[in-house]
């Protein structure tokens, strides 16, 4: 079967597509043919080296994928041959075939297309995950939504809406603030400007003063400051991630001052340490999708030969919604 190998850790470019042989599941794993698979920032870090998680070598990339079961393990129950499965890897995603343990697997949702499948876990569990057991986000109030474009905002701004916030959708250019408003931001703000206190003042002069209850902030540099001080009181802050390549520094008054909260928020740890909830999140989101709540917007399909292509994208922050490689395409 074909993949796509990074025999070590550096530039993207450095990625290859190689013919190497199919693998064998264990015990309690599936064999599926993958049919899309999502890409994600974390891939982009992982293949530099500079994710926290660092795969031996050589390793291919994706970490989400969704299609159809080839083969099951000896222990594996409740799947067999032929059915059409989402599932969470860590790695291996980027291959025409995929090694996936049965736990991290689930069945794809009636109505619901490969594409989709692929772009639904990892995000929206994130900020469900995020927006609800984390910043207890509430019918009525304000959410803002840093990076709001890309995968995991898309998904903060519906799952937002879904829980009864309203929602402004800040992002570095009109264009990816019109695919926001288009998926249900009530307000929006570019915050492309040489005013570091540009998106402070902005979210403050929407909210007539008040400030933000919940910032999501997947982005990190520059922007998070701003966003700190623009928390209403016992506003909190959700440290999704750094897409913007800085860790932010931020002052520790900011947070005494209105009893403000910052908040990280790791989703793939907690499903270990609350199994019981993730899987409750899962049932709300497949509600949410059946009834037309949420949709992951895919905005474009690579197939497996330029999938290298598809991570440099995410890694240059031009991607708006989510991006899918499909190697059997």
């Amino acid at each position: 079967m074909k993949a796509l190998l990074c025999e070590a850790f550096g530039p993207i470019d450095n990625l290859v597509v190689k013919d190497i042989p199919s693998p064998v599941p264990g015990p309690k794993q599936l064999l599926v043919e993958v049919h899309a698979a999502a890409v994600n920032f974390p891939d982009a870090l992982m293949v530099q080296g500079l994710y926290q998680v660092k795969p031996p070598l050589p390793f291919t990339p994706g970490a989400e994928i969704s299609g159809i079961v080839k083969s099951v393990g000896a222990e594996v129950k409740h799947y067999k041959a032929g059915d059409r499965v989402i599932a969470l890897t860590s790695t291996g995603g980027f291959a025409e075939e995929c090694i996936v343990e049965s736990a991290k697997a689930m069945p794809l949702p009636p109505g619901m297309d490969f594409d989709t499948g692929a772009a639904l876990v990892l995000t929206y569990c994130t900020s469900l995950h995020g927006l609800k057991d984390c910043g207890h986000l509430k019918a009525g109030e304000t959410l803002v939504v840093l990076g709001a474009a890309g995968g995991v905002g898309i998904s903060a701004i519906e799952i937002g809406k879904a829980m009864g916030a309203r929602v402004i959708a800040a992002a570095s250019s009109d264009d990816k603030l019109e695919l926001c408003r288009k998926v249900g931001a009530d307000e929006t703000v570019n915050y492309s400007t040489e005013n570091p206190m540009y998106l402070r003042d902005r979210i403050n002069e929407l909210t007539g003063g008040k400030g933000a209850d919940v910032v999501y902030d997947p982005v990190g540099g520059p922007y998070t400051e701003p966003a700190v001080r623009a928390l209403a009181w016992r506003g909190r802050l959700l440290i999704i991630g750094f897409a913007a390549g800085e860790i932010p520094k931020i002052p520790l008054n900011l947070a005494l001052l209105k009893e403000r909260s910052l908040i990280g928020v790791y989703w793939g740890d907690s499903t270990k340490h609350d199994p019981t909830g993730h899987l409750a999140n899962l049932h709300q989101l497949h509600e949410w999708f059946a009834a037309g709540k949420i949709r992951p917007v895919v905005s474009e399909r690579f197939p497996l030969a330029a999938a290298k292509d598809a991570i440099a994208s995410i890694a240059n922050r031009q991607v708006k919604g989510k991006i899918v490689v499909v190697p059997n395409g």
